[in-house]
């Protein structure tokens, strides 16, 4: 678990690279994969610029990502599943990479279409700025199976070192075309970019991801959130942002604010129904805790439940996984 947490600290690492000893893990890779050391390292400022410099280089010579990166960690991989066993292996990639896997994996495909999207000034334009990325080592966005094989040898230790201090890079046989890490990295507890008043993930250089709770969304459509009101969301055309703009705004201050009317209550609860135009209804329960705050208030709960809800008995039950007819608390806390 100590590496876990470690490489999920890298994967999430901010601010400045530490170039001295990523340009050391650099020519250790290359040495490690029986090559000699490029002569040329060039800095960039995110992935974005990384692909600009790359598609103008000259004398580079050609892509080494093979014998840098998917050579040494398929021959690791090797070595490990031969000493473990089937069993063993799969319980260390669950123990490990598979901890992270999902959301740096997530966060480096966001990347790319990010670039892709950036760049692409023409639909035909976008397989050739694909290619280029698919050449890049991912540096501290390999956290995932480098925490694997942290530990369990040296082979890779060039690979994890530029990892630990850098972003993503792209080897050649005679240059390394290298990305600062991120300046800013906003993420919900689920892992997924957001943020509602800024850019979720930013370079120093001005590219940027814009995202709620991992929904991509425009810069623009972020700034308007500040000056939201119930007839604005209403009259978004597009399911999915109106969704966001409801989040953002509060379920429970819609309700208030648009003159919703309950279609149910009970001693459990209030159900209210907002219609959605192009969407499913939002249906919430609104409950009340029993137990008294610190200062004798009882709190208000609202509760999002699946819009084929009737009753707040049924929505209510719903939260617990049960049905309506066989929720009967004999205590409410």
């Amino acid at each position: 678990m100590q590496y876990v947490n470690a490489w999920r600290t890298v994967a999430a690492a901010t601010g400045g690279a530490d170039r001295g000893a990523a340009e050391d893990g650099v020519r250790l890779a290359y040495r490690s994969a029986g090559l000699e050391e490029p002569a040329h390292i060039i800095w960039v400022d995110s992935p974005r610029a990384a692909v600009e410099v790359v598609e103008k280089l000259s004398g580079a010579g050609r892509s080494v990502r093979e014998e840098v990166r998917t050579r040494p960690w398929a021959a690791e991989r090797r070595r490990m599943y031969d000493e473990l066993g089937p069993a063993g292996w799969s319980a260390l990639w669950s123990a490990t990479g598979a901890q992270l896997w999902e959301t740096t994996a997530a966060l480096a495909e966001r990347i790319r279409a990010g670039v892709v999207a950036e760049l692409a000034t023409r639909p035909e334009d976008e397989s050739a700025i694909r290619l280029v990325l698919l050449d890049a080592v991912l540096g501290q966005h390999d956290a995932a199976w480098l925490a694997a094989f942290d530990g369990r040898g040296d082979r890779l230790t060039g690979l994890s070192e530029v990892a630990r201090n850098a972003g993503w890079w792209w080897p050649f046989e005679h240059t390394v075309v290298i990305s600062e890490r991120p300046e800013v990295l906003h993420r919900d507890e689920a892992g997924r970019l957001d943020r509602g008043d800024g850019p979720a993930l930013a370079y120093r250089d001005g590219f940027a991801l814009h995202a709620w709770r991992g929904m991509p969304v425009p810069v623009e459509f972020l700034e308007g959130l500040a000056s939201l009101t119930p007839d604005r969301i209403r009259a978004e055309e597009n399911a999915e942002l109106r969704r966001v703009m409801l989040e953002y705004y509060g379920y429970d201050r819609y309700l208030a604010e648009s003159g919703a009317e309950p279609v149910h209550r009970d001693e459990t609860g209030i159900l209210w129904r907002i219609p959605m135009e192009g969407d499913e209804d939002v249906v919430m329960v609104e409950v009340v805790n029993s137990t008294p705050e610190p200062d004798g208030t009882h709190r208000t709960y609202w509760l999002r439940v699946p819009p084929r809800i009737r009753t707040a008995k049924e929505g209510v039950a719903w939260t617990f996984g049960l049905e309506g007819e066989v929720y009967a608390p004999v205590h409410q806390t």
